[in-house]
Parts: structure tokens; C-alpha cells; sequence
């Protein structure tokens, strides 16, 4: 399954035979709320089931993170209540930028799930090609889809600093906390040293649509990512770094590692270094 589907053949795969059908994740998600719940009582793709970052696809804030991997087990019943099923798809979908829906997808691909894929453009795309949407309650049969993580590389923060001097590590954060000059949720300001900023919002386009694997190719191009060369990606918590893995397979540069404490944790060690400014340092 390609990492990325459009919604017209999201609608025409829902059309399909019961037994085929994907199971729909709706992962709607803003930092500062509404609670992407009430979207989803509101409209959602019809079937979809809704699935929350805070509570499915990250496990509970503390050392590890704002959003550290969840617990094995934990994600294998919440996947399971969701009905996702061995070997069959699974669309995730935002209503944002694809971030939350790229950390469902990097999710699923850690858990061993390969048949997994992210709505272009989203829930926006969706109501916009004039497609259905339901407010109905949905209870999914029970799936039995086993949890084996691992299939994704996950960084530590030592992995992410050497990464940073013998790679490329790219920081997947809006230039101003990159810099340092503003940080309004983690305990410290900077960057990894060596990290080169890659703000995710350059993956998609205004409509929220993702870039061809040609401009993804040239963007990682212009930041100094050569063939062959071991990349990864960091962020605030680990979530739009997914969305920098994504793009990274999009443009022909898969197995990407993912520093899943990200900024959030290793701000917390105050032996850790940071650097500011627009030079990686």
C-alpha cells in the first residue's frame, strides 16, 4: 500500500466489498483545542472511528516526552477496538496539515502494520470532492491485529546527536523555536546541535495536499541530504517529525529514524546542549 491515498479512491475502496473495505481512522487532533472528538461527532468519514493522539497514539506525558510511543500492549487493544485487522488497510486522516494522520501511519508501519496510509489532503480534501460524511456512532467488529514493534527505527537521544554530527538530523519545527527565539511549551529553547531545520509545513501545499516525490526530493536535496546518507527527524513530541519520515519515503528515502521523545525530552536533561540560531551549531 503507497504511503499516501486519494480521496476518491478512499470513496471508491469504501464502495467496495464489506471484507475489503479499510478501516478509517479519524485522528483529528490541535494543540489548543477543540478536542478533535467534538469534529468528529460533528461529521466524519462515513465508518471512520475516531482516534486520539493523547490517548491511542501516544502513550502518557512525562520523562519520555509530551507524546512518547505508547505501550505496546495498549495500542494493540486500541487498534484492535478500532477494528483493524491483520494485513488489512488502513486510511488515517486529519484536518490539518497530515501531521497527526503521519503519526498514525509511521504508528501502524513501528507496530508491523505495512498496509497503511494517509488521506491526502484530508478531511478538507474529503468534504471538498463532495464525498459523504456521517455523524452516525460507530462500533467496529473487534479486529485481531498483533502489535510487533520495532519495524520502524526509533532514535534515542544519543542516537539523535550522533545522527546530528554523522548524518543528518532534521528538525522538523517552525524556525523561531529552531532558532530559540521563542519555545512556548518545552522546558528549554534551541535545537539539537548539528540539527538542520525542516519545518514540516513545507510538505504540503495550501490546500493541504502533499508535494509531488519530485519536490520532496529536491526539498531534502537543498537540505543537504545526500544518497545513501542515514537521516532521521525530531520535533516538539514526535508527531509532525512522522509527517518529515513520510515525506522523507515519499521522495525515495525510506527507513528514516524517528527521535520519538524528541525536543520534549531531551530539553528536560539540562546536560543535554542546545544550540540557537539559524546555523545548525
Amino acid at each position: 500500500m503507497r504511503p499516501l491515498i486519494s480521496t476518491t479512491d478512499l470513496a471508491a475502496a469504501l464502495a467496495g466489498p464489506a471484507g475489503d473495505r479499510p478501516v478509517v481512522l479519524d485522528v483529528r487532533w490541535r494543540l489548543a483545542g477543540p478536542p478533535g472528538a467534538e469534529s468528529y461527532r460533528a461529521g466524519h468519514v462515513p465508518g471512520a472511528v475516531f482516534a486520539d493522539l493523547d490517548r491511542v497514539l501516544a502513550g502518557e506525558s512525562g520523562e519520555g516526552g509530551r507524546h512518547p510511543l505508547p505501550d505496546p500492549a495498549d495500542l494493540q487493544r486500541d487498534l484492535r477496538a478500532a477494528g483493524v485487522r491483520a494485513g488489512a488497510p488502513v486510511v488515517a486522516y486529519d484536518d490539518a496539515d497530515g501531521s497527526v494522520a503521519a503519526r498514525a501511519w509511521w504508528l501502524l508501519r513501528w507496530a508491523g502494520h505495512e498496509e497503511v496510509a494517509v488521506l491526502d489532503g484530508g478531511y478538507a480534501a474529503w468534504t471538498a470532492g463532495g464525498h459523504p460524511v456521517s455523524t452516525d456512532e460507530v462500533h467496529p467488529e473487534p479486529g485481531d491485529i498483533t502489535v510487533r514493534p520495532g519495524a520502524m527505527p526509533v532514535l534515542d537521544a544519543d542516537e539523535a546527536a550522533a545522527l546530528a554530527r554523522d548524518g543528518l538530523l532534521l528538525d522538523a519545527r517552525a524556525n523561531p523555536r529552531y532558532t530559540g527565539e521563542t519555545e512556548p511549551v518545552d522546558p528549554r529553547a534551541g535545537h539539537i546541535p548539528g540539527a538542520v531545520n525542516a519545518p514540516f509545513a513545507g510538505h504540503t501545499d495550501d490546500d493541504g495536499r502533499w508535494r509531488t516525490p519530485e519536490q520532496l526530493a529536491a526539498r531534502f536535496a537543498d537540505l543537504g541530504l545526500r544518497p545513501g546518507e542515514p537521516v532521521g527527524a525530531y520535533c516538539g513530541s514526535g508527531v509532525t517529525a512522522s509527517s518529515v519520515v513520510l515525506a522523507l519515503e515519499l521522495a525515495g528515502h525510506p527507513g528514516a529514524g524517528l527521535y520519538a521523545g524528541s525536543w520534549s525530552h531531551w530539553s528536560r536533561n539540562p546536560d543535554r546542549p542546545a544550540a540557537t540560531g539559524t546555523l545548525p551549531g
